[in-house]
């Protein structure tokens, strides 16, 4: 069940009943996953929690209700993407691309792609064209802020010739959330599917990204965050916004508060660069190629 858009403002704990449905959510043990996933389940909906370590997991789920599942995914790795993917056997209600690396030091994925593109990219791209023939409603993508300063180099996605940042790995990956997004719902509305494309980010939300920080810079975010950060509740709300409202394909969700730092889920801008639809079309090319997925649709 989805709710109407309305100018009526959108507070934690609106989510509307979501009996008899089914959401599977990435990264749904901590942070804004593990919020997510707490509010669909309380909210009657059936949670398929797609997370790393499963036994680690399981001590988050305690109090939440019975209809729970626990699958590994490694989205840093295709071959559990693929192996996850072929486990899902029925139709389900909405994807939530939540998982996500940031600021980590220099590496790769087990496909040899670089871990920020790789693993919020890539590993979602492949996810959500395996999954799709199963989708009955939407998908839903988290970005963040930190794509409206990146830039997108097709030409080395993986960070072979240029000098390594991690904070303009993540920011180039954000931005290719966005881009993907884009992508996904124009091939949507081609093929006449009804199932949406929607993309969502939390503000300044106290979760564990950070954590890759060095000890400066963390705290420096510990300092600030205690001025200007939401609460994981809060930052989860924009995800079930974008999930539960009747919102356009393509659209992006954030909070309504100054540089969409925090508050009240609304629909927010992005980037020239995330309007792209070249530059869509061209991230969703090499994509194909690099993880062996196509859209699966018309």
């Amino acid at each position: 069940m989805t709710s109407s858009l309305t100018t009526a403002p959108w507070a934690a704990g609106q989510l509307p009943p979501q009996d008899g449905r089914t959401v599977i959510i990435t990264g749904a043990n901590s942070g804004i996953g593990l919020e997510t996933t707490r509010a669909f389940a309380r909210a009657g909906a059936r949670v398929v929690m797609a997370v790393r370590d499963v036994e680690r997991a399981r001590a988050s789920v305690l109090h939440l209700p019975d209809a729970i599942e626990l699958r590994p995914l490694d989205l840093a790795d295709l071959a559990s993407v693929r192996a996850f993917a072929a486990c899902i056997e029925h139709p389900f209600d909405i994807l939530i691309n939540n998982a996500g690396v940031a600021n980590v030091p220099a590496g790769r994925t087990a496909d040899g792609f670089e871990t920020h593109f790789g693993t919020n990219h890539l590993g979602h791209f492949a996810l959500t064209n395996l999954l799709l023939p199963k989708i009955t409603d939407r998908v839903v993508t988290i970005a963040s802020n930190a794509h409206k300063n990146a830039t997108l180099d097709l030409s080395d996605p993986n960070w072979e010739r240029r000098r390594y940042r991690s904070s303009a790995a993540y920011g180039q990956s954000k931005l290719a959330n966005l881009l993907f997004t884009l992508e996904l719902q124009s091939r949507l509305t081609a093929a006449g599917a009804g199932v949406r494309a929607l993309a969502a980010h939390p503000g300044a939300a106290t979760t564990g990204l950070n954590r890759h920080l060095g000890p400066v810079m963390k705290a420096v975010a510990a300092t600030v965050g205690r001025l200007i950060m939401q609460s994981e509740t809060d930052g989860a709300q924009p995800t079930l916004f974008a999930a539960t409202t009747d919102l356009p394909g393509a659209s992006y969700v954030g909070p309504d508060g100054r540089g969409e730092q925090r508050g009240r889920p609304t629909l927010v801008s992005r980037s020239t660069s995330a309007q792209d639809q070249a530059l869509a079309a061209e991230l969703w090319q090499l994509s194909e190629r690099l993880t062996a997925t196509s859209f699966p649709l018309g």
